[in-house]
């Protein structure tokens, strides 16, 4: 006879590290996972500076982290999934994916991801960055902040690369791998390192 309870626990590690099956479970699977995500975002809640949507999905081993005036803002329907990193002030509108092990820092101005907006596995969008004057070791160089704007209905690639003060348009596309160090204009579709266009959605 199956293990009923070691076949729930590797679905939940399935769920972490795929949390798009989550909005599609079926009605068997689907009040024991919502009594483990309430579980699992009532300890967040009650341990780091973060508000959560209606709806949402949180892999339990996620590092998501807020401080008073760095908080964490989850939209609605969202889905954070495995050994992803966000640490505030970031705010997430509603049906943004965060893939496993993306990496996301807001620095001192914050990060903005707009709804429907998707963030592949291993991409870093870091809203700071480090001083490189010649007079004093890296590890004494100022860091500023400017923050990041990512629109709606955009779609950021596995292991792509967003700098301190970019804005990304809305529908546009990062490709895989892709630095980008300028702002992205609406539809476009970047690419390389450092990223540049390479063609506009519309004309797909």
């Amino acid at each position: 006879m199956r293990d009923v309870g070691a076949l729930r626990e590797q679905h939940k590690r399935r769920l972490a590290w795929m949390p798009w099956l989550y909005f599609t479970l079926k009605a068997r699977h689907k009040a024991w996972a919502e009594a483990w995500q309430a579980e699992v975002q009532a300890c967040l809640l009650a341990q780091e500076t973060v508000q959560i949507g209606h709806g949402s999905f949180i892999a339990p081993d996620a590092g998501i982290f807020g401080e008073p005036g760095r908080g964490v803002v989850i939209g609605d329907r969202c889905a954070i999934a495995s050994q992803a990193f966000l640490h505030g002030p970031i705010t997430l509108g509603n049906d943004v994916s965060v893939n496993a092990g993306a990496r996301l820092d807001g620095g001192r101005k914050g990060l903005l991801v707009g709804d429907g907006t998707r963030i592949a596995s291993g991409a870093a969008l870091y809203a700071f960055d480090h001083g490189l004057r010649p007079d004093r070791d890296l590890r004494d160089q100022p860091v500023r902040s400017r923050g990041i704007r990512i629109g709606r209905d955009v779609w950021i690639g596995a292991n792509a690369g967003i700098t301190d003060g970019v804005i990304i348009g809305d529908h546009a596309v990062v490709a895989m791998g892709a630095v980008v160090t300028r702002d992205v204009a609406e539809w476009a579709i970047v690419a390389g390192v450092p990223a540049v266009v390479i063609g506009d959605r519309r004309s797909r």
